[in-house]
Parts: C-alpha cells; structure tokens; sequence
C-alpha cells in the first residue's frame, strides 16, 4: 500500500490551479494565499499559472504508477469549500475550491483521511460540503461524517481475497478543538482526546467487530505537535496497544517532518509520515528538519498476516510546488537522519528501505 502524510492543496496551491477560489486568508502576517506563491517563486524560481491539476503530484505520479499499490491512503488537510465561515480561534485556515478536486482525483486515493485539524477550518457547513464534493467524485474518506457514526466508520479497500480497512481518528494535541467532535446528529470530526489504554481498546473493539478473515487494517491517527523527531512515550504504549488490539498499520500524521518508524510485532508503526504536498516551499525557521524532502511510504506486506515484508520510501522534494525526486545527496541526509533517531534504514540511491 502506498501511505502519504498530509496533504494540504488549499491557500497557495489552490491559487495557482485552474479554478482558484477566495484568495482572502486571516493570518497574522498573511492577508492573501498567493503570497505563499510568490514565497515559493522567491526560493526557487517562477510558478506558471494556471498549472496542470497534475502538476503539485509531479514525480509522485510516477513513483504510485510503478509501485501499483492495492490501496493509496492520503491525510486530506484541507477543506474542500467556497462556503462556511471562518473558524474562530484559529491561526490558520485551508481550503480549497471545489473546481480544483481533480488535483486530489490525479493522484487516485482510495481513501482520503479526513481527521485532522484543518479540515472543519469553514465550520459545519465547510465539513458537510467537502464530503459532497469527495463524494461527487467517487473518492471515499474516514474519519469524518455527518454523525458520530459516519465519522467513526472505517473505509474498505478490495485488495486481493480481502480489503484494507482504514480507521482514522485525530485527538487534540495534533489542535483539533474538541468541539469538532462528532457527535449523534452533529457533523465533525472522529475525535480522540487523548492516546489513553481506554481509548485504544475502544478502537480495537471495533477493529475486531469489522476485520474479517483476509483483511489487512489501518489505524490513521492525527496526532502530535509539528516539529521535532521525539515519540511521547505514552504514543508508543498507543500504538503498541493498537497492534495488539488487531490493527496492522499506525499511519500516524501531524508533523511537518518524518518522525521514528517501528516495527512491532511485525507490524508497521509510522509515528508521523511528513507533509507530501503544501505550500510551504519558501517559508523560513525550520530549516534543521528540512521539511522540503517529502516521503512516500510504499508498503509490503504479507497476505493473510498483515505483516511487514518490506518498506520502501520514495524521497520527493517540493520546488515551486510540484514534487520531483530528491537527489542521492538528499535521501542519503534524511537516511541518516532517521537512523539517527532510531530507524534502521538504508538509502538505495532515491529510496529508503526497511526490512523487518
């Protein structure tokens, strides 16, 4: 399967796409998205407007293509709307015109995650019409919903004699305001308040009720703070409790960066995948984590176990918002830089690789 982190195509990306909506943004510092274009422009050199809705996947296309995965799993970070409101008490806000989704159609998700912290950024009503829209479009989702149990149902994937089922979940330390919770009538977002013992079996309790004989299952969880490669310990007790509860792959997402990979009990854990696709190019003071490389995990796993066989990672990188491979030079950084907190990877040229 081919795992991506967030994916966020509102602001900057949504401005140089075909049909690009309301420009207006309510930052601090920034009162128009296509600064974040001309930031990109700055760092790297001119964008071409309109682009292709293929272009912000660049060599990521090439890269899904040949490794013909049986499910593609994305975190959606952006709401999909020209409507809603502003939410109140955040700093930043993402959205994306509606006229722009077949940006996200080109890269041919099975499922899109929708549980995580930008996704309610233009109210209910901003949430409700991105699930029409994903849902004109014949692209399926979790993790949100129009009720509690909308929200909380796992999509499933046909893969070989059974399917991928993906549980997605986001709690707030990754800045989901609990009042996003979806709740028995209400809209919002499959919330968990904290990575408790309590909350992990209710997960797996599910997970059993679901996983048929043949299946493989992902638990997608929205978590964390931004910055930094340190794993909370009580993430890892999380996960651990999570495989031992049935699930197969911990597909976690928040930070900006690639965080520690595990392999426990033969089961992937990714602790935090990165940003695939943003408008971030040109933006300054995190230079350290170089969060310009952009991974996509490409996983093997064996039939009728769940378990890691292999784990390849594509190293992309962003310039002037599209993804293209990342030089030798670059891969081998991030190598080194993943060993260095722990993950045990070699670079083969481009690609990183795990082997349980």
């Amino acid at each position: 399967m081919a795992l991506g982190g967030d994916v966020m195509l509102g602001r900057g990306v949504d401005q140089i796409l075909p049909r690009p909506g309301d420009p207006a943004l309510r930052e601090a510092y920034v009162r128009d998205a296509r600064t974040y274009v001309r930031l990109a422009e700055a760092a790297h050199g001119p964008i071409p407007r309109p682009v292709g809705f293929r272009r912000p996947w660049g060599e990521a296309l090439r890269v899904l293509e040949e490794a013909a995965p049986d499910a593609r799993i994305v975190n959606l970070e952006t709401a999909i709307t020209r409507g809603g409101t502003f939410a109140p008490g955040k700093a930043v806000h993402y959205r994306m015109s509606p006229g722009n989704l077949p940006c996200l159609a080109a890269g041919r998700p099975d499922v899109c995650v929708l549980a995580n912290n930008h996704v309610m950024d233009f109210g209910v009503q901003g949430l409700v019409e991105t699930l029409a829209a994903l849902e004109g479009a014949g692209l399926a989702w979790a993790g949100a919903g129009r009720d509690e149990r909308e929200a909380r149902r796992p999509a499933a994937v046909p893969a070989g004699s059974g399917r991928v089922l993906v549980f997605a979940f986001g709690m707030a330390s990754s800045g989901i305001p609990a009042g996003w919770a979806a709740g028995p009538g209400r809209p919002g977002v499959a919330f968990v308040p904290e990575p408790s013992q309590d909350w992990a079996r209710a997960i797996t309790e599910r997970v059993r009720r679901d996983k048929r004989a043949g299946d493989v299952v992902v638990a997608s969880v929205h978590w964390g703070s931004n910055w930094g490669h340190h794993v909370p310990g009580e993430h890892v007790r999380f996960a651990h409790a999570l495989v031992d509860g049935g699930v197969d792959v911990v597909h976690g997402h928040s930070s900006h960066h690639p965080r520690p990979i595990e392999v426990y009990r033969g089961r992937l854990v990714l602790y935090g995948c990165g940003d695939l696709i943003d408008d971030y190019e040109g933006i300054t003071g995190y230079e350290e984590y170089r969060d310009d490389l952009r991974p996509l995990y490409l996983a093997s796993l064996t039939p009728g176990t769940g378990a890691l066989a292999e784990l390849r990672i594509a190293v992309l990188r962003a310039r002037r918002m599209r993804l293209e491979r990342a030089a030798p030079a670059d891969a081998g950084w991030l190598a080194d830089t993943l060993r260095r907190v722990g993950t045990p990877v070699v670079a083969e040229g481009g690609t990183l690789v795990l082997r349980p």
